[in-house]
């Protein structure tokens, strides 16, 4: 082994991090295999490589017997004791074999073994560095798409964004920058793979905790998303200092912060409603951005009914169910929406309920639907 190879150790030690002791004993262990294998060799052997001048012998190690059965694996006593004298019974000895063109063959394996060695670290330390960030959000760079996947540059490796994850209302092309949702981080033989997201209800999570300080900082905390990607989602917020408006925070000055948000997710609407460990105004709020005159809760069932005017019943059901769709994920509650004259045809309004006289708008208008379309369906858990 040249000294040149010893150098280029090193050199890797300090750029890719992979020790110089490992891949010598990595280089070692692999001669053994090779001397055994290119010199029909079944003898137990030990490779020794000098750290500092790059020399290599092979010793044979032989253990000190009576009789020898297996000349390849056994010295007799006799024999030990000429080599040295304090050798007893069951010691072992080790005597150099080295072949003379064994050079040759070691500088082949030890290229091979650093090459796979520095293919596994730099793949452990991708896998590392990237399972730290499941369940987070990244930025990456459009490369290519087929039938199942985009590919999405990360920086050291390529992400899989699979159709399934792909936002509906999105086109992506190559060379577009997107914030991706890391959802999984999985060892293969062939090294780390990556599976992201555009849909994953984590996304607008971490898109608020970039845009809203209060949020990053613990002032402010997300209790529960609800989303239907690419067209509309809700967020419930919730602070315990009672001089931060959670809401408020979220919205931001003139809308600015959730609109940064809606314009990464093209136009996705956002409504942001007020936490509560209350049932009856958290399922109110959830329902926004329609009225509701009375809520009706049911502990056992875990389902409520909620009662709303007329003229809001289509709004309070959204476009095919989807308002009170989300409102049900968000709030983990069954919501059934009357107006208030099919509750009165059925003498509800008489059962324990909660009077909300003011509509309970939790954003600005401007990031909430203002028509939605009459649904049949009215029951959603």
């Amino acid at each position: 082994m040249s000294s040149e190879l010893l150098d280029a150790l090193t050199l890797l030690e300090k750029e890719k991090g992979i020790s110089k002791n490992i891949l010598l004993e990595a280089i070692e262990a692999a001669l053994i295999s090779a001397y055994k294998r290119n010199f029909n060799s079944a003898q137990n052997v030990r490779v020794d490589v000098n750290p500092e001048t790059g020399t290599m012998r092979v010793f044979a190690r032989k253990e000190v017997v009576e009789e020898v059965f297996d000349p390849r694996l056994e010295i007799s006593h006799e024999e030990a004791k000429k080599l040295n004298p304090n050798y007893e019974i069951e010691d072992v000895v080790e005597i150099e074999v080295t072949p003379k063109d064994f050079g040759r063959i070691a500088a082949q394996t030890a290229k091979q073994v650093v090459t796979q060695r520095v293919r596994e670290a730099e793949r452990g330390v991708i896998y590392s560095e990237y399972i730290d960030r499941e369940e987070d959000i990244m930025t990456g760079i459009v490369q290519r798409q087929d039938s199942r996947f985009i590919y999405v540059n990360l920086g050291k490796i390529e992400a899989l964004l699979p159709v399934s994850e792909q936002m509906p209302n999105e086109t992506y092309k190559p060379h577009d920058r997107i914030k991706v949702f890391i959802t999984k981080v999985e060892k293969t033989t062939k090294g780390p793979q990556i599976f992201v997201s555009r849909t994953h209800p984590g996304l607008l999570k971490r898109l608020f905790e970039i845009e809203v300080p209060e949020i990053y900082d613990g002032t402010v905390e997300i209790k529960s998303v609800s989303r239907e990607a690419g067209d509309r989602s809700k967020i419930a917020v919730h602070s315990d200092n009672p001089e931060v408006d959670p809401v408020g925070s979220c919205v931001g000055q003139k809308g600015q912060r959730v609109q940064a948000i809606v314009n990464e997710l093209k136009g996705e609407k956002i409504d942001i409603v007020r936490w509560s460990k209350d049932p009856v105004e958290y399922v109110a709020n959830a329902l926004s951005p329609s009225q509701v005159v009375k809520v009706i809760v049911d502990e056992e069932e875990k389902a409520t009914t909620v009662i709303v005017p007329d003229f809001q019943l289509s709004l309070a059901i959204g476009k095919r169910g989807q308002n009170a769709r989300l409102a049900a994920k968000l709030t983990g509650w069954k919501i059934d929406i009357k107006s208030l004259s099919e509750a009165k045809e059925e003498n509800v309004l008489d059962e324990e309920s909660t009077d909300f006289e003011e509509p309970l708008f939790s954003v600005q208008d401007d990031y909430l639907t203002d028509n939605q379309d009459d649904v049949e369906d009215k029951e959603i858990e």
